[in-house]
This record gives structure tokens, sequence and C-alpha cells, in this order.
């Protein structure tokens, strides 16, 4: 959904097969875990002091979206003890009963995660029984600032001609849609049929305009000036404004997704001693902190906040937004199998027109 692949030995031996991460003597003596995550979404330092420290080994593997994600571990053909799924995909696997239950005794460093993030989890896991956070953010417009004279304030201006061929848009249902449904007043998790067609004729309006449907791709065009405005997730924003002075993000008035990645395990889950150790390292300040430097996307931990040694990145209202300040900020919700049916048929419209 929002990160690029980072470990490239994967196309290397093959776009399912797993690798393991780090090259610890150690790594193994104490069995293994398998790790299923989104691609450049933790430090590789960090897999590598999990096996010296445990000696567990990390077999790690990669997934691009919640989409292509959920039916590998629904279908149970491949073995993971963690996976970390976005909110409204936990709730399908809570549904689903794809997850077990996690032993909280065993995690202590999850006491390290901000109330706001607890409570914003039972969104989707009313109980807070099967999941941890790991990293929030928001969506929202990058624009070039040499490119673009305008105050941004609106997603409407991602349907302004003048910018034909200089827009980018995210290539996953639920994203574009939410720009629609937001730009015309509704809920991004609106099943109301006149209001998804009336999105879907949005997007289908907008499309001559759009240079590109990308993910990961919208980080490096935006830094190379290939395009001039980009709906892009927070946490890319803040690494490309590292790259290119030139660029802005913002969160458009009529609200956006306010999104939460959090660590699950599979109730197939054939490590699951080792994947609840793997969650409470993720949460210790110092690692968590590290993971925050490496991949620049939001932290739910508090304690490694605190650690963080730059003011101007500790503070920056694009890392730790003041969300009260907001109208209509929402998380996606799990809408049942008919409501995806009926969205990934109008996105196949939009694609096709």
């Amino acid at each position: 959904m929002k990160k690029k692949l980072f470990l490239t030995l994967l196309a290397a031996v093959g776009a399912f097969s797993l690798c393991g991460c780090g090259s610890s003597s150690s790594a193994g003596s104490a069995g293994e875990v398998v790790v299923y995550n989104w691609g450049e979404y933790v430090d590789p330092e960090v897999l590598e002091m999990f096996e010296e420290e445990t000696g567990i080994r990390v077999v790690y593997d990669e997934f691009e979206t919640n989409e292509i994600m959920y039916p590998k571990v629904e279908a149970g053909a491949s073995e993971y003890d963690v996976v970390c799924p976005s909110d409204y995909m936990i709730r399908k696997m809570i549904d689903n009963d794809l997850l077990m239950e996690l032993d909280f005794d065993s995690m202590p460093n999850t006491a390290n995660i901000g109330d706001q993030y607890w409570e914003q989890s039972r969104g989707f896991d009313p109980e807070n029984s099967y999941s941890v956070p790991y990293c929030w953010g928001t969506v929202g417009i990058l624009y070039n600032t040499s490119m673009v004279d305008e105050p941004v304030e609106s997603w409407s201006i991602l349907w302004d001609e003048k910018y034909e061929d200089s827009i980018l848009m995210q290539d996953s249902v639920r994203d574009a849609f939410m720009v629609a449904l937001k730009l015309n007043g509704n809920s991004m998790n609106s099943t109301d049929e006149a209001e998804l067609a009336a999105a879907r004729d949005l997007l289908i309006e907008q499309k001559p305009l759009v240079q590109a449907y990308v993910i990961d791709q919208v980080r490096d065009k935006m830094i190379g000036g290939e395009a001039a405005l980009g709906v892009i997730y927070s946490g890319e924003a803040i690494y490309t404004q590292r790259e290119n002075p030139d660029l802005e993000y913002v969160i458009p008035k009529e609200g956006t997704n306010v999104w939460i990645d959090s660590w699950v395990v599979p109730k197939n889950a054939p490590n699951p001693e080792n994947a609840m150790k793997f969650i409470d390292f993720m949460c210790r300040p110092d690692i968590a902190l590290m993971n925050f430097e490496y991949i620049t996307y939001s932290t739910p931990n508090d304690a490694a906040r605190e650690l963080i040694e730059d003011e101007d990145i500790r503070n920056s209202e694009i890392a730790f937004p003041d969300l009260g300040q907001y109208d209509d900020l929402e998380t996606f919700s799990y809408l049942g199998e008919e409501a995806d049916e009926l969205y990934n048929e109008l996105w196949k419209e939009v694609k096709s027109s």
C-alpha cells in the first residue's frame, strides 16, 4: 500500500520464496520466526539485533498491498508467525477467525504504546486482543512548490486541468475512492451505492489528468520533479522532503484517512511464542526509534518518541499531527464481502474507462 521493497534478494530467489535476515552464528539456535511485512518497513539492523539477542532466526517475506497479503494468510499455504496488516484488513481477519489472541503478559514492552493508539485500534480490534500498533499516519497531498503556485487546501486540486499529466494517484481501490468520497462530502467507509457511483464518476472524470496510478513510485517521481501533485502517505512525505526541499505535504480540508498498521499472529502460526518475542522486541523504545528513523513512518511508541533528539522531528506536524485540529478524519473499516466486491467492480470501471 505505501512502502517499497527492500530485500532485493527475494527477486533473485523467486517472488514467493522466503529469505533469512542477518548472519549471526547463533541465529536459529532458538528456532525461527516467519515475518510477513510491507517492503522497507523495518530497519534491517533491527532484524539482525533480534537474531543476535534471542537466537531466533528471522525468515522474512514481503507484500505490497493488504489485498495481496490476505489470500496468502487465509489459504494457510505459507505458515507465517507475524504479519503487519492495516486497520480494516485486521478487522476482516478477526471476523474470519484467522488470528489468535495475543499473550500480552509475555510482551511487557507493549506498555510503551500510547493510549490514543490503543483507543484508535478499538475501531477494528474492539478488545485490543489481536493486534499491537506498529506504525500510523495520514494520507494527503504532496505538491511541488516550484510547480504549484497556489494554496493547496482541497482534494479538488487533483481535478484541476492545468495539472494535466502531472497528477499521481494511489493505485489502490480504497485509497482512490477515499479521495473521491471525501471530495463529495461522504464517508470513506460508505457502502451507499449512489455515493459510490458518484465517486466512480468523479474518478473517471479525473482520469485524463492523471499521469499514473502508482504505489511506491509516487515517492521517487515527486522527488525527481516528474509530477506536481501526488496522493501520498505521511511517512513517505517526510522522506521526500529530506530529498527535495520544494515538496510540501497537506491534509485536505475535506478530511482524510488516519491509518494504523499493527502486528498480528495468524491462528496457524507454527512459532507463536517466538512471534510474541518478536512483537515485544519491536515495542522496545530503542528499537521503535531505530525503525522510525529508518522508515520515517510515525511510531505509536510514546517512549520512543521521547528519545527523538531532533526537536523539529519530534514535534513535526507531518509525523505527529494534532489530529484534533482537523475535521472529518476517519480510519478505514472492513465493510464486508459484498461491499468489497462493489468497490472492486467500480474500480475496474475506473481503470478500464
